[in-house]
């Protein structure tokens, strides 16, 4: 799983670097609202709430720019959302899921099947790639937080099923369904989470060259450039030496 684990990092040291700070506070935001409108306002009744909570904290997004987004739940914003998932192909044949939180399906389908033309992909029928990744809780700690041996042991404790530690971090696996309760119980044991989300774990990878994963970079962040789009996943692998090098 190195590729996936290197574009987790390439996506965390953006994130940290982004100048665009209120697009992703305005994306982080709408899973927050859509999140509460579709079950109890208090995060502490609505698991999917509580990890959109967690999420944002961990991108620094002020509370009340949090409480801001759950009350727009009550007041009837997000009721037209919908959540819509698009399969496809970047460069080298590399597989691409965007999932997207949309107001207009037609405008957004445009939109994204616009920007895998326009940087060299092809976006797909629905599964067309979703074969090659599994749905999966992943929770990641820094480095500091303990040795891989203790971050393994509390993973297992908590019911995650695989752990990837290096010097950058840890990224504990879990089932999808099992996400609230491990991350909980991670949280009893190691303290608080640099991340916590569902995510599209890749089962088989594609590995690209430099010229390829430049190629791969712009769809990605053209495809994240777009409003309606809440999350970007690939199934890339890369050397050490390309990377470097982007």
């Amino acid at each position: 799983m190195a590729g996936h684990s290197k574009w987790a990092n390439i996506q965390h040291r953006k994130g940290r670097q982004d100048a665009a700070r209120s697009k992703l506070f305005s994306k982080l935001s709408k899973e927050i609202t859509v999140a509460a409108k579709m079950g109890d306002p208090d995060p502490d009744k609505n698991p999917r709430l509580r990890l959109a909570v967690k999420e944002a904290k961990s991108n620094s997004v002020p509370k009340d720019v949090i409480d801001r987004a759950i009350k727009k739940s009550q007041a009837g914003e997000g009721d037209d959302y919908e959540e819509i998932r698009y399969e496809g192909y970047g460069p080298n044949g590399v597989a691409v899921i965007v999932e997207t939180m949309t107001d207009n399906r037609n405008r957004t389908a445009s939109t994204v099947r616009s920007t895998f033309s326009k940087n060299g992909g092809n976006l797909g029928e629905t599964g067309s790639v979703g074969f090659m990744f599994e749905r999966k809780g992943e929770v990641v700690y820094p480095a500091t937080v303990g040795d891989a041996d203790t971050v393994f042991e509390a993973a297992i404790e908590a019911g995650a099923e695989d752990v990837e530690s290096s010097d950058e971090g840890h990224i504990i696996w879990c089932a999808d369904t099992d996400l609230n309760e491990v991350s909980n119980a991670l949280e009893s044991a190691l303290g608080e989470t640099e991340s916590t989300k569902l995510i599209w774990k890749p089962t088989t990878t594609t590995e690209l060259g430099l010229e390829d994963m430049q190629r791969l970079m712009k769809l990605v962040d053209a495809l994240e450039d777009d409003d309606d789009v809440q999350r970007v996943t690939t199934n890339f692998e890369a050397t050490d030496e390309v990377m470097a090098q982007l």
